[in-house]
């Protein structure tokens, strides 16, 4: 059994234009200790799988499907069970640590209060325990820095500060929701390198949502790929980027920036993301794939495996990719 199985996950949001199908039947699952990238361009429906899983959709969401973290359905989980599972079961690293950590508040009372409430532990033991985990995400001096107001910390370092309160009651699964937005490529590869060193040495589970390619390739045992709310194509990552399946995947690889090609070799993706509150019936890649069928705007492609462990949603022949 996975640690954690998505089954048809669907998330809708109600606007004042209509419903609004964020994600459409997803599927998806992960065992302890694996690393999964979930990539796609920005409003794929990555982040709102994710909230969905945890619990935090906006007031105006709603999920439906199975949601089943070590057996146990958490859609079905009142407010109070759930705090619990997000205490001590799956941990979360959102976008910006800037908004994410309360900037009226020290690093010390924000992150003691966590286990005080969820271990309960004094004041004393939850300062030392704190420390510990700082000293593990090395952030400089823990334990005098400890004390300081998130603004006295650089980008990094704030990043580093939410990966250590995500870790402090020790969760099996850690969802890290674009952990490296904003911050510069030295710094990005810091943080990916520690949380590579927290996978190892804490036996963590780790979802990395992201639109960056680059950071995938070296960190994650398994990708998949997602736009307009479905799973296009997933499997192990060397094999998704050696041979992408997908031409959406294909389209995305061939828009990362090489210094082993020239200039003009890079390529976009003709088109704009779809409108989700209006989706095609078929394919939502139809209007911009450049190998687009008859059927492809008609009738939408099952999510079908091949070659024993990879998935992908595509009309086309897997040969025919070119």
């Amino acid at each position: 059994m996975s640690l954690l199985e998505i089954e048809n996950l669907t998330v809708t949001f109600q606007t004042g234009d209509g419903p609004v199908n964020a994600v459409n039947g997803v599927s998806l699952d992960i065992d302890a200790g694996e690393t999964l990238a979930v990539v796609g361009e920005s409003g794929s429906g990555k982040s709102q799988t994710a909230f969905a899983a945890m619990g935090l959709l906006a007031k105006n969401g709603a999920a439906t499907g199975t949601v089943r973290f070590d057996g146990q359905e958490l859609l079905k989980l009142s407010n109070r069970e759930l705090n619990r599972v997000r205490a001590q079961e799956i941990a979360m690293i959102f976008q910006d640590p800037m908004t994410s950590l309360n900037p009226y508040l020290r690093v010390s009372d924000q992150m003691t209060e966590v286990l005080q409430l969820h271990k309960g532990m004094s004041r004393k033991e939850a300062t030392a325990e704190a420390v510990r985990m700082l000293d593990a995400v090395r952030i400089p001096d823990a334990r005098n820095r400890i004390t300081n107001f998130p603004h006295e910390f650089s980008g990094g370092m704030r990043q580093r500060i939410m990966i250590a309160m995500a870790l402090l009651c020790r969760p099996r699964l850690l969802i890290a929701d674009e952990p490296t937005t904003a911050l510069d490529v030295t710094v990005q590869a810091q943080i990916m390198e520690l949380l590579g060193d927290i996978r190892t040495e804490f036996g963590t589970a780790v979802i990395l949502i992201t639109h960056d390619l680059g950071i995938v390739a070296g960190f994650c045992d398994r990708t998949l790929v997602m736009y307009g709310g479905q799973i296009m194509e997933e499997g192990p990552t060397n094999d998704v980027f050696a041979a992408p399946s997908h031409p959406y995947t294909r389209g995305l690889l061939k828009a990362v920036p090489r210094l082993d090609r020239d200039e003009d070799s890079l390529q976009t993706i003709a088109g704009e993301p779809p409108d989700m509150s209006r989706l095609p019936a078929g394919c939502p890649f139809s209007p911009r794939c450049d190998q687009v069928m008859e059927t492809c705007p008609v009738n939408r492609p099952a999510l079908e495996g091949f070659d024993g462990n990879r998935r992908r949603a595509c009309h086309l022949n897997v040969k025919e990719v070119a």
